[in-house]
């Protein structure tokens, strides 16, 4: 058929769901499923990948009215995606507190030791060690659920603060300003687990 697009880009599919055609959606589900899978998996545990992946694409083809085109489409589809993990936490954070007294004696042992004096050598050894992540986790649930997300975005994932910014729909100075306070929050929250758990 002469007329019909092989390979449609995504401002074609768009314009075809918005014009009634829901059903081609589903390619832009194909198209973006990795990227979508890939930012979920890196800020939400894996039990929950799949269901808040649907919710993405749910919230993202609700919202498609409101796609400008101004940027790419997966950039947009990013933004929602990243604001989604948030709402998680944000929902998690309401329903659970995890105690110090939850953390074992490994954590501990390893919180004491990266409070020593080689803290930044003996952290780059021990950082891949599930003790590490999990004092980590521990660490970042006392945090709310925005903090958390800086904290992911500009400290572990490495972001600068405008991309941080993009994602998370905020302004820059905001981004900077919640960073900063969320990496304090996050150091006070350690050395208290110290001071509660070394004495």
């Amino acid at each position: 058929m002469p007329n019909q697009i092989e390979d449609p880009n995504d401002s074609q599919i768009i314009r075809q769901v918005l014009e009634g055609r829901v059903d081609v959606f589903e390619i832009l589900i194909k198209r973006y499923q990795a990227l979508v899978f890939k930012i979920v998996g890196g800020h939400v545990p894996r039990a929950m990948a799949s269901e808040l992946a649907g919710e993405i694409f749910v919230r993202a083809y609700i919202a498609l009215p409101g796609y400008e085109g101004r940027k790419p489409f997966g950039s947009w589809l990013t933004g929602i995606a990243v604001r989604c993990c948030a709402d998680y936490w944000r929902k998690e954070y309401r329903s659970r507190e995890t105690a110090v007294s939850a953390l074992s004696d490994e954590h501990v042992s390893w919180f004491n030791r990266a409070l020593s004096d080689r803290a930044d050598e003996e952290f780059k050894q021990v950082q891949s060690r599930q003790e590490a992540r999990e004092l980590l986790d521990w660490a970042l649930d006392g945090l709310s659920a925005d903090d958390r997300m800086v904290i992911n975005l500009v400290y572990l994932e490495g972001l600068s603060v405008k991309e941080a910014a993009h994602l998370l729909g905020w302004k820059a100075i905001k981004v900077k300003v919640r960073a900063f306070r969320a990496k304090a929050k996050l150091r006070r929250r350690l050395e208290g687990l110290f001071k509660v758990k070394g004495g």
